[in-house]
């Protein structure tokens, strides 16, 4: 038997915290909080990502593989959830690496408000110890309306940084979000966090990524989550097409051919070629995707987009 390292190792010893019914919650070591965006496809310069996994068990998240660097089977990255140990001292060392004008995205691999946040609370010490910055550029992506519980430090750090909050909303339609993103907050609730944000005058967005070929990718689909975003306050609206590495697949294919088995053969030949899909349903969706934002009087992303992935995450993030 291979003697386990790294990452793989610390999660292996990681302690039980707590159990829930379908979620167990470990506690995880590690040697910093913050990690230098690397890669190619350099949008931004600093990610965090205070929590490993993700309960909202969306059908297609790219991010699954991050439970392999532990050793851990993808299927689990739903249930076995990592919060990290919180270090203020920590944080503070890793903040002094952040220069003036550079992003720290947090949320770009697992939901920096999933319900481990109210547990655990970690984006309230990592917000709070951001305090003393001037001139950061602090990017928020999230599915959760917790996010809203933080309006008061947000607000402080937007006095002295560029504070922008993302929140993923890929359909109004609660029936199929229920089934594309099973634990998630229903898309209303998101959108109410959105206006109660935008009414304290933060930079808000709605991105509508990823997008499902065929359940996602209609106009009218598109057009309601960006009517309801205009609605409640939010200044920009962008969507993706669905990008499936072959551990989101692993998992997306069999839950496609259980909810929806004539949809299966269309998405085989469409992903076909890899995890992209191919230049001209891009090109497509993007065209439809500008003229649904244009009639709602919202804009592109103001800031430099989220990273596309696949994200290059260093092994002991």
């Amino acid at each position: 038997m291979s003697t386990l390292i790294g990452i793989a190792r610390m999660a292996a010893e990681s302690p039980l915290l707590a159990a829930k019914r379908r979620v167990a919650y470990f506690d995880l070591q590690g040697r910093s909080l913050l990690n230098r965006c690397s890669g190619q496809r350099q949008y931004f310069e600093w990610t965090v990502n205070p929590y490993r996994g993700c309960e909202y068990g969306c059908q297609y998240c790219y991010a699954r593989y991050t439970h392999e660097f532990m050793n851990l089977p993808v299927e689990e990255f739903a249930t076995r959830i990592f919060a990290k140990n919180w270090d203020a001292a920590m944080w503070r060392r890793d903040l002094r690496q952040v220069q003036p004008g550079q992003t720290i995205a947090f949320g770009t691999a697992t939901d920096c408000y999933q319900p481990a946040e109210r547990r655990y609370g970690l984006m309230r010490h990592l917000l709070a110890g951001l305090a003393p910055h001037r001139g950061l550029r602090i990017l928020i992506t999230t599915k959760s309306d917790l996010v809203a519980r933080d309006g008061d430090l947000l607000r402080e750090l937007a006095r002295s940084n560029t504070v922008r909050i993302v929140m993923t909303v890929t359909t109004m339609d609660a029936g199929l979000a229920r089934r594309t993103e099973p634990y998630a907050p229903r898309p209303d609730l998101r959108m109410e966090a959105v206006a109660a944000l935008a009414s304290q005058g933060l930079a808000t967005g709605v991105a509508a990524s990823p997008v499902l070929p065929w359940l996602t990718d209609g106009e009218g689909s598109l057009d309601a989550v960006a009517r309801a975003a205009r609605a409640a306050g939010a200044a920009t609206f962008h969507a993706r097409p669905l990008f499936l590495r072959d551990s989101a697949w692993a998992v997306f294919l069999p839950w496609l051919e259980r909810e929806f088995p004539a949809l299966a053969p269309r998405y085989r030949s469409r992903y076909a070629r890899g995890a992209h899909v191919d230049r001209l349903y891009g090109e497509w969706l993007a065209e439809r995707v500008e003229r649904v934002r244009t009639r709602h009087g919202l804009t592109a992303r103001a800031e430099a987009p989220a990273p596309a992935p696949p994200l290059q995450l260093p092994l002991f993030s």
